[in-house]
């Protein structure tokens, strides 16, 4: 019989390992990295960001920075409140810990305003990303595999061997 340890550790690993083994990172900008006169908008289209995703800003320290900025009007505006303290490493690194709106900016000399250096996107949470959208069954039998299903099996597989 199963233990109540044993039984806990499979959920908790059932649970927190697809959002750590599916998580991607996304280097804004690609080879551009964080820099003026770039289209992040573009950029950004299509991305799939998830919780777990981690953002990568890369840029010469001192030429830029990152900030977090709350909200579209102090995105649109480029505004930065006075308690907001700025990534200024050149490859700064930010965890998607929160589903929906995230903007950044750099404050620089006017970069946002001028240069349009800002990145808005929209975080999905990580639930929906493991789960597929309805499509038709396979023609074999009826059953349609993910990803995420072939790690639970191979979770469950590691577990039932350990435990026997």
């Amino acid at each position: 019989m199963v233990s109540k340890q044993t039984y806990a550790v499979v959920v908790v690993i059932v649970v927190v390992l697809p959002s750590v083994a599916l998580a991607k990172e996304y280097v804004v900008g690609d080879d551009y990295g964080w820099t003026i006169v770039y289209d992040y908008e573009a950029w950004a289209a299509g991305k799939d960001f998830r919780v777990g995703d981690k953002l990568i800003f890369n840029y010469e320290p001192g030429f830029h920075n990152v900030y977090k900025v709350s909200g579209a009007a102090a995105f649109r505006d480029c505004t930065v409140s006075l308690a907001n303290v700025p990534l200024t490493s050149g490859n700064d690194v930010i965890t998607l810990e929160t589903p929906g709106r995230k903007w950044y900016i750099c404050g620089m000399d006017r970069h946002c305003e001028k240069g349009r250096q800002k990145l808005a996107i929209t975080v999905n949470d990580t639930l929906v990303s493991v789960l597929p959208p309805p499509g038709p069954p396979s023609s074999a039998n009826g059953i349609v595999a993910t990803r995420y299903q072939a790690l639970m099996v191979g979770i469950a597989a590691i577990v039932l061997m350990i435990m026997v």
